[in-house]
Formats: structure tokens, sequence, C-alpha cells
């Protein structure tokens, strides 16, 4: 609730218009993604930051479930903004950041608020 910023190269990771391979799954589609702190970025090489010698990783590798179009999903994501705004008595960011009310949840009522999700194995191509 406090942040000046977030990093969102997971979230924008899962639309078309970001680098990375759709691959189909059993479940639909996911988008490849790849950190710039990962291994497979090799920002080394790309920003300067030494030899091949230099090893080392920071960042992820993986798959984010596939979203679409960018300008719909950010869309919606804008919209889930301001409904929580809403909710909680807030016009203006700001106004949530000063105003809003903190619950206290247990560890079993935050377990029990969760969905059921079952973690897949990495995408298995569909011929």
């Amino acid at each position: 609730m406090g942040a000046d910023f977030v990093m969102m190269g997971r979230y924008f990771a899962r639309f078309d218009q970001a680098a990375g391979a759709k691959l189909p799954t059993r479940d639909g589609f996911v988008k490849e993604y790849w950190g710039e702190g990962s291994n497979r970025a090799r920002n080394w090489q790309r920003c300067g930051q030494g030899g091949q010698g230099l090893v080392f990783e920071g960042g992820v590798d993986g798959y984010v479930p596939y979203a679409g179009e960018l300008n719909e999903g950010l869309a919606l994501t804008v919209a889930k903004l301001g409904t929580t705004l809403v909710s909680c008595g807030s016009a203006t960011l700001p106004e949530f950041r000063s105003t809003a009310p903190l619950t206290m949840v247990s560890d079993q009522g935050f377990q029990e608020s969760h969905a059921n999700v079952t973690l897949q194995d990495t995408p298995t191509a569909v011929s």
C-alpha cells in the first residue's frame, strides 16, 4: 500500500505485444517469460556488465498465462483498481494510501479466501 512504483514485467509479459512465444497447453495458452536478471537474458552481454566470466542469475524465467491484447487487459486492470478504490472509500491512490482500513486476517482465513490452484509442469506442445 505504500509503494511509489512497482515492477510489472511479469504482468506485461502475458500480452501479445510482449516478446516470447505463445505456447499451447492442456488448459489454454501460456507465454514464455524471462526477467532481466535471469540467466536467459544474459544481460552482461547487452548491458556491458563484464565479460563471459561474469556469471550471475538474479531473475526468473518461466511461463505466464496468456492474456491476449494489451489494451483490453490493461483496461480491465485499471477498472479493477478503480473498483477496489471505491470499495475502500477512496477516489485516488493517495487517498487510498492514507485512509484504507487494514484488517488482520488469520492464516486459516487467508488460506480459505484463495482459489484451490494446482501447479502445472512445463507446457506440453500440442500437435
